[in-house]
């Protein structure tokens, strides 16, 4: 019995919500049909849909009064056999004591034995049925009131002065109503002149007034297309609706045999897409750094009437490595802030929610819309990548201990090691023995990997041990008193040896390039010829001195070994300067030849060389254009309507190619209506110019030298005296 009583109060609030809605219906119905009326429909319709949407919520907040409160007190008040007793119905028994659940079982067989009352309320049908005659006598008075359209009186003259001749008609009346679209959020406006800007799909409308009453008048457009105008009383109306820029005319009957009227200019705006501009990061490709755990992303989207509120950002998770990657995509709605011209998104991801983890790349991009309609642009930003690099850190050997998996800071330069080993027997007081020693035994490992490095181009092994990296010295960029190191600096900067680097310098980690680099080119015949006699000897005498200083430094004596470093700076400045060096030939590799073929006549396998037949250069597709200016040149001859006509038909074909298609046209027409107009054959023949295909460059012909010149060139030609 208590699910029937829910029941019941189930049917009261359906009940009060329709009766709400039938009641407040009329208001947004009659606002819907005005605005149909005087607006456009799509406005209309959206509305009729928040003004029903508005009186729903009202309507749910309403019901809300009907509660089991209020059931209980209504069961009460109409029962009185209940005894006050109704709130037990809604208690379960098992919270009830004896005496409580014994009512509570006497309260049930009455309500079985007799059902409970109607508690719905009635509607108000009175104050229904005039909302909803106030509402159609509103509509109606919409529908037949007339529409919004200037008075004759009030057209503005027209602006182009015609002389009055009796029985011809023409203009003395306009008016130009445009409309634009209303996502643009423009207001609409009359114009005074026929001529007009107006987003495209604006909806325009003519007003025009003609002395005397033509019996028929078109609105006569550059491409063809013709549209009638409506007598409406004194004036005469056309409506269009522009979709692209053009030109056009107004032709009322009767004036065939005067001058034509001169062309109108309708531009069409286009609306350009929407603009997506990346605020954070300030990159396109971001690393994880130590405790990151959200992505902070902000975009800006700019249009010219308007970004829609909401924007899509897509977003892919790209797992796995080499061919085992697997892709997942999520799409997120973001609600962006500021003005409709320029709102800005943002966005702040959990790493974790994604699932993100080492190795992982995280891709996203954000898709915005304008408010065009009825079909919106799209664009999309660049697209930002989040990468979680592996773990590049210390790894442990059982044989070596500790390995790090990073490359190393390159190899001192033996200009560094001189630097090192002055200042540390500077400091050969203050350090203890052991420590003097150590650091001494350092520099000499590098000075012994620098002699290795050099020693590769004389074909000299790597002494029983891997190649060091190839590394640079960066010699050049420093100044002989500088005292900073240049661990800074892991990949390949300037050597000591020019050439140095370009045959150490392979790509660190790729396998080719480190058999290419560590291997030993000495057993290749064109490795041996890299370098010229002369720079070879100089340095093997750099490797001999290197040997010496190395020698010194490891027994801990960087005094004794810096002559011989010094010398073997001075050694490698001297190859540096080399001014001869011989490279590796490389020629084609072409396939053997046969030579059991040769002198035989077997043309099997071999392409016919044999040329068809030439086909004829077509005619020049912009002769129309040059047959054209050259008629116009002369001010005095009459223009050839052949010539206009001919012109007139290639622009039709190459608007594309103009820059200002319209202009073109409106000066065509102007010379075919009067031939003997100079200023205007002068601006279609300078338009003409600007419209023809610019000529191939070529090459200047050098003028004739003067006397100077010519002693200049004939001392260059002069063998010097030996």
């Amino acid at each position: 019995m208590t699910l029937s009583a829910f029941d019941r109060l189930a049917q009261v609030r359906r009940h009060a919500a329709l009766g709400q809605l039938v009641l407040g219906a009329p208001m947004p119905v009659a606002l819907a049909g005005v605005v149909w009326r005087f607006a456009s429909p799509a406005v209309a319709v959206s509305v009729a849909l928040a003004g029903i949407a508005v009186l729903a919520a009202l309507a749910w907040r309403r019901t809300r009064a009907f509660d089991t409160a209020w059931l209980v007190r209504q069961l009460d008040a109409r029962r009185k056999d209940l005894d006050d007793s109704s709130d037990l119905l809604l208690a379960p028994p098992a919270s009830l004591t004896p005496l409580q659940q014994l009512q509570q079982a006497r309260v049930r067989e009455r309500l079985r034995s007799q059902p409970a009352p109607d508690l719905r309320t009635s509607w108000p049908w009175p104050r229904i049925v005039a909302m909803w005659l106030v509402a159609g006598v509103v509509i109606a008075v919409a529908a037949w009131w007339p529409a919004r359209a200037p008075m004759a009186s009030t057209l503005a003259p027209a602006d182009e002065e015609t002389p009055a001749i009796p029985g011809v008609p023409r203009l003395v009346g306009q008016r130009l109503h445009v409309a634009p679209p209303s996502y643009t959020g423009q207001p609409a406006r009359d114009e005074t002149t026929l001529d007009a800007k107006a987003p495209v799909g604006s909806r325009l409308a003519w007003t025009l007034r003609f002395e005397p009453q033509p019996t028929r008048a078109d609105l006569v457009f550059h491409d063809g297309q013709r549209i009638a105008l409506q007598r409406d009383g004194d004036t005469w109306r056309a409506t269009h609706t522009l979709a692209k820029s053009t030109l056009y005319r107004v032709v009322a009957a009767g004036t065939e045999a005067q001058p034509p009227s001169k062309l109108r200019r309708l531009d069409a705006i286009p609306d350009r897409a929407p603009q997506v501009k990346v605020l954070a990061p300030d990159r396109g490709l971001s690393l994880v750094a130590v405790g990151q755990t959200r992505w902070a992303l902000a975009f800006e989207a700019r249009d010219d009437y308007g970004v829609a509120a909401t924007a899509t950002l897509k977003l892919t998770l790209a797992q796995g490595s080499g061919e085992n990657i697997a892709f997942k995509e999520q799409a997120m709605t973001l609600h962006g802030t500021g003005p409709a011209t320029s709102r800005r998104f943002t966005a702040s991801l959990d790493l974790a929610a994604f699932g993100m983890a080492v190795g992982d790349d995280l891709i996203a991009q954000l898709t915005v819309r304008d408010t065009r309609a009825p079909t919106s642009q799209t664009a999309r930003s660049p697209g930002l990548i989040l990468r979680w690099p592996s773990d590049l850190g210390q790894e442990s050997t059982g044989l070596e201990g500790l390995v790090k998996k990073v490359m190393p800071a390159y190899f001192r330069s033996q200009r560094q090691i001189i630097i090192d080993a002055e200042a540390l027997q500077k400091q050969k007081r203050s350090l203890a023995a052991d420590t003097f020693v150590t650091r001494s035994d350092a520099i000499g490992v590098d000075q012994r990997i620098l002699r290795l490095r050099y020693g590769q181009f004389l074909g000299e092994e790597a002494e029983g041990e891997p190649q060091p990296p190839p590394t640079s010295d960066a010699d050049d960029d420093h100044a002989d008193d500088d005292g900073h190191d240049h661990a800074e600096a892991p990949t390949a900067v300037q050597d000591d040896h020019d050439h140095a680097t370009s045959a150490t310098g392979a790509s660190f980690g790729r396998e080719a390039d480190v058999l290419e680099a560590y291997g030993h080119t000495h057993d290749h015949a064109e490795a041996a010829t890299l370098l010229d006699p002369e720079t070879r000897a100089t340095l093997k005498k750099a490797l001999d001195q290197m040997w010496q200083s190395e020698l010194h430094l490891r027994q801990g004596q960087p005094d004794r070994a810096l002559p011989f470093a010094y010398k073997a700076l001075e050694y490698i400045k001297q190859v540096q300067q080399a001014t001869r060096i011989y490279l590796a030939r490389v020629g084609p590799e072409l396939p053997p030849i046969d030579e059991t073929r040769r002198m035989g006549g077997d043309r099997k396998g071999i392409a016919s060389r044999a040329l068809g037949p030439l086909t004829p250069m077509p005619d020049d597709v912009d002769a129309a254009p040059a047959r054209a200016w050259r008629a116009l040149a002369n001010d005095r001859a009459p223009a050839d309507g052949a010539d206009l006509d001919a012109l007139h038909t290639w622009l039709r074909t190459n608007e594309a190619r103009v820059p200002d298609a319209l202009d073109l046209f409106a000066a065509i027409d102007e010379v075919r209506g009067d031939p003997a107009c100079a200023p205007c054959r002068a601006r279609l023949r300078a338009l003409l110019w600007s419209a023809s295909p610019q000529p191939p460059a070529q090459v200047q012909r050098r003028a004739a030298p003067d006397d100077a010149g010519r002693r200049y060139l004939d001392a260059l030609q002069q063998e010097p005296a030996r």
